[in-house]
């Protein structure tokens, strides 16, 4: 048994209280008891009902670009992120504030992809979404990691589910993955099935046949994630199938370090080895120094990782080349017009 199946198991005695809890939240927030509040633009959240990675991130920057004519700004709580001040402007859509330790990896990763949208962290997520209106003029606000975020009205709420784990051990924390009681989906305006592949295609079209029996008036649509390119350190761009030749040792500090290696082999890429990191590691120089030395031993020619991994890195010394695999949300055409359509 691993530590995170110990930990659950000791938990489980108290999932029912904990799930009775936050049920309880949320009809406060229901009945009006807790304030929700409504901005003065659109509000569209990026979300998930279990704990992990589901792609929240990637799909938020495919919105902010499918949306970008509408001058989104988006909200993040900045987790892991060491600033302690009540809004953190990330990004003003000019300037970046690089330091990953200090803004998070997540916020540092859209504000560098995305030149032209602001980018903010916030506990409080009502009053950054009131600065990025009044300071940036925004017109729509997306939150990334919002389902949980229930002081905010919201116009389109979307839950993620990653087709490999999708409810994890469908426990409630602390005895398992899910972060609410299922019946919580109920608030989502549609659902997101991510990483949907030719290897797990079958098991996704269960999957959303289950969920449409379950919450039929929720549309369910599936998104791929395909490689897009490699980037380097500089930025500079390569093309997937330019480095056949070539052999990497791959890393990576996510919560499911399995789907990217896959991923990595799945792009064709050739991997040496591979290390595995907790998710959202702080990598450190004699990190980095080790990778290095552990992929020369394993006759690598260079590191590859994450885009979002690799914006902890740029403020190192590296002479090693280090290289990141950028990818791509590809949803079915029909959530695009979801989207648009609730907004009109």
């Amino acid at each position: 048994m691993n530590n995170i199946n110990l930990l659950f198991s000791l938990g489980r005695p108290f999932a029912p209280l904990y799930g009775w809890l936050m049920s309880f939240r949320a009809a406060l927030y229901k009945k009006g008891v807790f304030a929700c509040h409504r901005l003065s633009v659109p509000v569209v959240s990026v979300g998930n009902l279990t704990m992990g990675g589901t792609g929240k991130t990637p799909v938020t920057l495919y919105l902010a670009k499918l949306l970008f004519d509408r001058r989104p700004a988006i909200v993040s709580r900045g987790y892991k992120g060491k600033s302690r001040k009540e809004i953190h402007v990330v990004s003003d859509g000019k300037t970046v504030d690089s330091n990953a330790a200090f803004s998070g990896d997540e916020p540092v990763f859209l504000a560098e992809s995305l030149p032209g949208v602001p980018v903010l962290t916030a506990k409080k997520r009502v009053a950054a979404g009131r600065y990025a209106v009044d300071n940036f003029q925004a017109g729509i606000i997306l939150l990334d990691d919002g389902f949980q975020h229930l002081a905010l009205v919201r116009d389109v709420n979307i839950a993620l589910f990653k087709i490999d784990s999708f409810l994890g051990n469908n426990r409630i924390f602390p005895g398992g993955d899910m972060r609410e009681p299922l019946k919580a989906l109920c608030r989502a305006d549609c659902f997101v099935l991510t990483c949907v592949d030719d290897e797990n295609r079958e098991r996704a079209m269960s999957i959303r046949k289950a969920l449409e029996k379950r919450f039929p008036e929720i549309p369910v649509y599936l998104a791929a994630f395909e490689p897009a390119g490699l980037v380097s350190m500089d930025g500079s761009e390569h093309a997937v199938d330019g480095c056949e030749k070539q052999k990497f040792y791959g890393f990576c500090g996510l919560a499911s370090p399995v789907s990217f290696e896959r991923t990595l082999a799945g792009a064709g890429i050739d991997l040496a080895g591979f290390q595995a990191f907790k998710d959202h590691h702080d990598y450190t120089g004699d990190d980095l120094n080790r990778l290095i030395g552990d992929a020369k031993t394993a006759g690598a020619q260079s590191l590859i990782t994450t885009e979002k991994d690799m914006v902890k890195l740029k403020n190192m010394s590296c002479d090693f080349p280090l290289t990141a695999l950028r990818m791509a949300v590809v949803p079915e055409e029909e959530f695009d017009q979801f989207v648009l359509d609730r907004l009109s």
